[in-house]
């Protein structure tokens, strides 16, 4: 089988980095990449957004199946367009990826479908959302929300209204988060440990992966503002059969239902935000495709996911994945690009157990440099946390480049509530 892996992200590093090594699988291209990818498998510099330009290297490359990463190309409507040309395409269409697309969607789908989330209001006007903040109906602490696509940074959970007001005149006076900020939704603060769980769905059925937990602020004990991520472990300690079982049947199923009955059944990978409340899990966010960092810490760990894309789990490994995120200076705000890269070749001589999965690099000479927020995950797989998480920053700790930052504390939560069990 002949696969293209759409995206530039570790994420997308991460599907090939995997795909790239199952039997059956003879050739594995990612578009349009990055320079770090390139090292080690081929690329080609398509924009994922012009879907005519990606059908012509589908025909180019001869490729059997298109497994699309980001969520944006979703969102414009590629699946529609390679469905409707009768191509294989991994990932759901337009109108049902406004799960992730469209947060007021999400919420008002989880309305009618009887999803557990949080109480919520979606606000068309800066006015209305000032008003409905001021009237205390969400208590003092709150969370706003970007409705559209925002790279992962248009949440914000405010400890108090003058943060939310704030945080609404950013989306939506100023348009921080460009038309994405159009509409905001605010909701009630949930309480409660986070957890992500996947499922891989062709419509009808579907398939549970792993478990994972994601660190989203950008300083250490989950200080600072949001980001895309800064590290995930993975599978979460917190996650038991029990628990399990719970969210497929009052999340999972109802969602895939849901959908169905609608007239869009959800193809692809879903993922499935919670919050561990007293009151059981309920949705924090979706989104319609693997997350990253989690991706990152989720796919080294199946034993096939060839298979899981045909919906035949083969199992998982019983290891632990940790994932430590590298970023440039100045992220998740304005971040300085170009900075030498050093040490690669020292963890890849010195790190057996290791596997770094670039993001924001280029090639520049004989240099590989920093091109965006998020440089690369360095993830490390090893039969306890203790040992991948040691792994993993000795890894870390061989890298370097000006202005480099990273949390130190990724994968301590797996290790607090494995001594609490």
């Amino acid at each position: 089988m002949r696969i293209l892996v759409l995206g530039s992200g570790a994420r997308e590093h991460a599907l090939a980095w995997k795909l790239s090594q199952e039997p059956g699988v003879t050739h594995v291209i990612c578009a349009p990449g990055n320079a770090g990818i390139a090292q080690s498998l081929p690329t080609a510099p398509v924009d994922v957004l012009d879907t005519d330009a990606v059908i012509r290297l589908v025909d180019q490359e001869r490729i059997d199946l298109t497994i699309v990463g980001p969520e944006a190309p979703l969102g414009n409507g590629l699946a529609d367009r390679f469905e409707a040309e009768g191509r294989r395409v991994f990932g759901p269409t337009r109108a049902a990826a406004q799960l992730e697309t469209s947060k007021a969607f999400a919420k008002d789908f989880m309305h009618r479908h009887r999803v557990p989330t949080a109480r919520y209001l979606v606000c068309t006007s800066a006015q209305q959302a000032r008003d409905a903040i001021r009237s205390g109906e969400f208590g003092d602490a709150l969370v706003v929300k970007a409705d559209g696509l925002a790279a992962g940074k248009g949440v914000v959970v405010a400890p108090d209204r003058s943060t939310a007001e704030a945080a609404v005149n950013a989306a939506m006076v100023d348009r921080s988060f460009g038309d994405a900020g159009a509409r905001v939704v605010l909701e009630e603060l949930l309480t409660g440990p986070e957890v992500s769980f996947f499922v891989v769905a062709n419509g009808d059925h579907y398939v549970p992966l792993l478990s994972a937990q994601d660190h989203k602020r950008i300083f250490d004990d989950d200080q600072g503002p949001n980001t895309g991520g800064m590290g995930a472990f993975s599978p979460s300690p917190l996650m038991n059969d029990a628990l399990q079982s719970q969210i497929e049947k009052t999340i999972v199923q109802p969602v895939l239902n849901g959908m169905k009955s609608e007239g869009h059944p959800f193809r692809g990978f879903l993922y499935c935000g919670l919050m561990l409340t007293p009151a059981g899990p309920k949705v924090i966010e979706f989104n319609v495709r693997f997350g990253d960092p989690e991706a990152q810490v989720v796919l080294p760990l199946l034993n096939s996911l060839s298979g899981v894309l045909r919906l035949e789990s083969d199992g998982f490994s019983r290891r632990c994945a940790v994932g430590v995120v590298l970023a440039a200076p100045g992220y998740p705000g304005e971040v300085r690009s170009g900075d030498v890269i050093h040490g690669l070749d020292d963890v890849a001589r010195d790190c057996p157990d290791v596997q770094i999965f670039f993001a924001g690099v280029k090639q520049k000479g004989n240099d590989l440099v920093t091109s965006g927020g998020r440089v690369m995950t360095v993830m490390s797989m090893a039969p306890s946390y203790e040992i991948a998480i040691a792994r993993a920053y000795e890894a870390a700790s061989k890298i370097k480049f000006d202005g480099m930052q990273y949390r130190k504390d990724i994968g301590r939560k797996a290790l607090f509530v494995s001594k609490r069990n």
